[in-house]
């Protein structure tokens, strides 16, 4: 029994001492205390043996309890991840859908514009075809005013009231034979109307207004005025002027 506790004892010295014992175990080369097992008898060697093994026990223990710890804290930073990544992938879908409604309401803004260009065209185009209808009507109006007007001479010059006395057909009948004695005798002068425009007395306007004559023939009245550009005329001594009868449209055009 004595010889088995021996060998026993044997055997475990050479296991401390082999090399796979001091790969697994190199804190006990560090410790010089340890080291001195082997010189020990059997009776402390058991000793210290039960107490290495208590201590590779703890240390086993107390390195499961921190591994555990820490598989516990990494599972747990993992599960908060997860939960992060969660809500990061909701965020980024409702980010998409607002994205998305965006976009919608930028295709709608967009053809709402396109649909405003379209009718902005369209009023553009139909105010210059407007423009064009008012030119036209303003320009037929203007010829039309100009044909009635054709036969027409304007006496410029005459004092408000002198008409009273005498009417306005005889009034130019006068003028005629004081400038043109010649002239009226050349032609048969035919008068259909002669009238003041208009017939009222403005006391604030500076001039007076212009007699309308208006003659039977248009080729009456262009003699008459292509003889009156060529002297300066009167009507009893008074300064006075002839003049085609135009409407304002076309004198403002003859101004430009």
């Amino acid at each position: 029994m004595r010889r088995h506790k021996s060998t026993t004892s044997s055997n475990m010295k050479k296991y401390i001492k082999s090399p796979e014992h001091k790969e697994n175990n190199k804190y006990t080369e560090n410790n010089p205390k340890e080291n001195e097992i082997c010189n020990l008898n059997d009776d402390d060697f058991k000793t210290a043996i039960i107490k290495i093994l208590n201590e590779l026990r703890e240390n086993s223990d107390r390195q499961l309890n921190e591994f555990r710890s820490y598989v516990t804290k990494e599972f747990d930073t993992i599960k908060k991840n997860q939960t992060e990544i969660l809500e990061m992938k909701n965020t980024i879908e409702e980010i998409k859908k607002n994205l998305h409604a965006l976009n919608s309401r930028a295709d709608n803004m967009e053809e709402r514009i396109s649909n405003l260009e379209d009718d902005n065209i369209e009023m553009l185009q139909a105010e210059e075809e407007r423009e064009v209808r008012l030119k036209r009507n303003e320009e037929t109006h203007r010829e039309l005013s100009d044909t009635i007007r054709r036969c027409n001479i304007r006496i410029i010059g005459i004092p408000e009231g002198e008409e009273k006395e005498k009417e306005a057909e005889s009034l130019f009948k006068e003028i005629m034979a004081e400038n043109f004695p010649n002239l009226v005798r050349e032609m048969d002068l035919q008068v259909t109307e002669a009238n003041r425009s208009p017939n009222f007395i403005n006391a604030r306007r500076p001039t007076s207004w212009h007699i309308v004559v208006k003659l039977a023939k248009v080729n009456d009245k262009e003699k008459i005025l292509r003889t009156a550009r060529q002297k300066k005329l009167t009507y009893k001594g008074t300064p006075t002027r002839l003049s085609a009868d135009f409407s304002a449209e076309t004198l403002q055009a003859r101004r430009e």
